[in-house]
């Protein structure tokens, strides 16, 4: 479920840290946007809007969000970073086509039966790549 820019907001307060100018606007780009962005793409969309907004303050921002566990990294592929602002259990779907990245709903409890005993799991993460809806029919 998407969370609202006002819950996020919240929740950093909760958890004291600090919403500087820049950490809001890129909590609400994220909270805007939910193609799951790169740093890049962040830092270009809010560039014209904070002129003094930096790669590294996206980069520094995005790590206490993660930390504050308001915000995901993605890396489907080797190449690139994409940050998830939706991090309840949900799969990706990344068109090897267009490069599109959708959003599928999984049953957590699906995710909870995965037996590996004597294994510490960090992590559970679903992904993957095809061709998406709209890519198909413009190839018809």
């Amino acid at each position: 479920m998407k969370p609202s820019f006002e819950d996020l907001k919240s929740e950093l307060k909760r958890q004291r840290i600090g919403l500087s100018v820049q950490r809001l606007k890129i909590l609400a780009y994220l909270a805007e946007h939910l193609d799951h962005p790169t740093v890049d793409q962040i830092y270009t969309a809010l560039i014209t809007e904070i002129p003094s907004l930096s790669k590294t303050t996206v980069y520094n921002t995005l790590s206490v969000l993660q930390d504050a566990g308001l915000v995901r990294p993605l890396q489907i592929d080797e190449h690139e970073t994409r940050y998830d602002i939706e991090i309840e259990t949900h799969g990706h779907f990344k068109c090897a086509s267009c490069g599109t990245i959708y959003n599928f709903s999984l049953d957590p409890n699906v995710m909870q039966k995965i037996d590996l005993p004597a294994f510490q799991i960090m992590d559970k993460t679903v992904y993957f790549k095809g061709i998406c809806p709209d890519c198909l029919s413009n190839k018809k």
